[in-house]
């Protein structure tokens, strides 16, 4: 599933398409796609895992899910779920869930909670953290109305370059730790942008899916962790658990 900072790459690549005119509009989605043909495309956001296409007074909300994929002037073999044609270009999207939202994405988004954008609040993730008490870090990183963008390997590698292991629970988080995760969460999703952007994001990750732990050089955990059941990679010896 594309993390945060992927879908800003989407948002970046696609963005010479605004303002221009949509000559044609199919897809098997379920919404009402023709509406969009001979539409300007007003803007594209992203907010966390979800895509926007913007349009006067609506927009389409796109999650790629585990599998999605997109392609620019070009296409795959399977039928896309959105394809829009303009003059002499065209992009569409595949495997993916797409909603047509009435109104504009500041009625429906805190730009706030966003990893990736320029208005995220870390004070707005502290406050909200503190009302999870009793929750694993593991799922704390996941969850979207705090951390909009944050996927399982940013979860894993920011529990790992911070010491926390993924079974620490909020609540017993010291002050300057829970600050800590905040903090880097934020950071290595920007890193984690720029590495992808370079095409060089495996060669950086740490823990996530590694055999051997790089700082304690003993064997690494891999197993499925807290109530959203993903998988964790951990290091029993340096990632220190937060329960008492």
């Amino acid at each position: 599933m594309p993390e945060g900072p992927s879908i800003v790459i989407i948002k970046e690549e696609l963005q010479s398409f605004t303002g221009k005119k949509i000559l044609k509009a199919e897809g098997n989605a379920k919404i009402d796609i023709a509406r969009c043909k001979g539409l300007k495309i007003a803007d594209f956001k992203s907010w966390g895992k979800h895509f926007l296409i913007c349009f006067d007074g609506f927009f389409l909300r796109i999650h790629l899910l585990m599998f999605g994929t997109y392609r620019i002037n070009e296409r795959k073999e399977t039928a896309p779920r959105l394809l829009f044609k303009f003059r002499g270009s065209e992009f569409s999207f595949y495997t993916c869930s797409i909603k047509l939202i009435e109104g504009h994405p500041d009625d429906h988004y805190d730009w706030e909670a966003d990893t990736m954008n320029n208005d995220w609040n870390p004070k707005k993730a502290a406050k909200k953290l503190k009302k999870l008490k009793k929750t694993f870090v593991c799922d704390a990183l996941l969850n979207q109305d705090i951390f909009a963008g944050v996927g399982n390997i940013i979860k894993n590698e920011v529990l790992f370059r911070i010491k926390i292991h993924p079974l620490s629970l909020v609540n017993k988080l010291p002050a300057k730790k829970l600050k800590e995760m905040i903090e880097d969460a934020r950071d290595y999703s920007l890193q984690f942008y720029t590495w992808k952007k370079a095409f060089v994001l495996k060669k950086n990750w740490l823990i996530y899916k590694k055999p051997i732990c790089p700082r304690c050089k003993i064997k690494a955990e891999r197993t499925y962790l807290g109530k959203t059941d993903r998988l964790s990679s951990f290091c029993t010896k340096c990632q220190k658990l937060y329960n008492k």
